[in-house]
């Protein structure tokens, strides 16, 4: 191998960690190929590449020098990853085992060649999802599907419930990636995961409150409230949790409608029912994705309007995380109905971070933005929005977002990092 590769940190990483990827011993201004390719659990391959030229010393260092071309342009020290596009179309990467880490390759290849030159130089990187010292325990308590991760250390350790959306199963990664920041983070199923229902055809809150209860129980916790995250139709469970049941004070919902979606909410003797669509409003773009933004009902509307979340009786703040370029659903319009209801009642604006050019699914950080991808229920190729370069910038800065809001209202602490977005 003519090129000496460095990764920084060495050897593995964890996913939301920014990795530094330097190439010494090339010729003075040589032009290059950087390609990454991992493989999901599937056996899927994604990859990425950008060019490259050297500086006067021969050095290649990522976090200076701007990509000239391939997948993405410009400097981008993460572009390699979060720019990978799985060989299969219309497939996400997600992590589904997270016990095991990713495989990264790095190859440095000569030239600019569209297939690439003669091999320079060969790295090979883990990048896991589990933090050192963090531990995963599977969740099977009464009705409780899930899995809770625990931070190194004694604790107890601020407590958070966490809910992906409408594709169901048991999602695990942004738990076990949140549990690496100090964090005792449950990964809650509610359907389409061993014993639970099939589909959504009716959700009932005391399935959540079974959940709130186990980890305000739990000695690992620290009471006497948790905190909530949601994606999608998990965000707006969490609204439901957090207007209904107790032991609630913090609650971030990313990309979610302030009313009940998809199947009617039962708790008790009171329903929520479905806000309700209209299929045939879709459109198709011209790829022939899916486009669902319109087919939703307007919940200000009768009579729509008693789908609406009482977020009024909520006990904790909100952090709305939107994507501007949302395709799913108006999750801004959404947001704003939040903060306009909040204050109609004399209760404090919610916290509103807005990402232009951002879609809907927002991940952790250096995921690959997923503009469309086939929905795990439907089965179809459904546009989700976003331009990849805005959209990785925005999942990065959300991910501080988050942590800096369940420390502040969680744990205490005040942090000096604000958005840069």
């Amino acid at each position: 191998m003519a090129a000496k590769v460095t990764l920084e940190p060495a050897g593995r990483s964890c996913w939301d960690e920014p990795l530094r990827i330097v190439v010494c011993d090339l010729t003075p201004e040589q032009p290059v190929t950087l390609r990454v390719s991992l493989s999901d659990e599937k056996g899927t391959l994604f990859r990425a590449q950008a060019h490259y030229r050297a500086d006067a010393g021969g050095e290649l260092d990522l976090t200076r020098a701007p990509a000239l071309g391939g997948s993405f342009e410009g400097l981008e020290p993460m572009g390699l990853l979060w720019a990978l596009e799985g060989e299969k179309p219309f497939f996400r990467l997600v992590k589904r085992d997270v016990q095991t880490p990713f495989v990264v390759e790095l190859e440095v290849l000569d030239g600019h060649e569209p297939d690439g030159g003669r091999l320079l130089g060969r790295a090979v990187h883990e990048r896991g999802f589990l933090a050192p010292g963090v531990r995963r325990e599977p969740v099977r308590a009464g009705r409780v599907r899930a899995t809770l991760f625990l931070p190194p250390g004694e604790g107890p350790f601020p407590g958070i419930i966490d809910l992906f959306g409408s594709g169901g199963g048991l999602c695990e990664y942004r738990a076990s990636l949140l549990a690496g920041h100090g964090f005792a983070v449950l990964a809650l199923a509610y359907f389409r995961f061993e014993d639970l229902p099939e589909s959504l055809n009716d959700v009932y809150l005391e399935y959540f409150e079974e959940a709130v209860d186990f980890m305000l129980q739990h000695p690992k916790v620290k009471g006497p409230s948790i905190g909530l995250l949601g994606f999608s139709k998990g965000g707006d469970l969490c609204l439901s949790m957090a207007s209904f049941l107790k032991g609630i004070t913090a609650t971030v919902v990313i990309n979610s409608c302030v009313a009940n979606t998809i199947a009617p909410l039962h708790y008790k003797d009171m329903t929520l029912p479905d806000l309700g669509s209209d299929l045939g409003k879709h459109t198709t773009t011209e790829s022939g994705f899916l486009d669902f933004m319109n087919i939703w009902n307007n919940p200000l509307e009768e009579p729509y309007h008693q789908s609406l979340i009482p977020l009024e009786k909520a006990q904790g703040p909100f952090l709305f995380i939107v994507g501007m370029d949302d395709h799913s659903w108006k999750s801004a319009f959404y947001a704003h109905i939040a903060s306009k209801q909040l204050q109609a009642h004399g209760k404090d604006k919610p916290q509103i971070i807005c990402y232009p050019g951002t879609g809907h699914c927002i991940d952790p950080p250096y995921f690959p933005p997923s503009r469309a991808s086939v929905h795990a229920v439907l089965g179809l190729p459904v546009f989700y929005g976003g331009e990849p370069k805005a959209h990785s910038r925005a999942q990065v800065d959300a991910w501080q977002q988050i942590q800096t809001f369940f420390h502040k209202h969680l744990n205490g602490k005040q942090s000096i990092k604000s958005s840069k977005i």
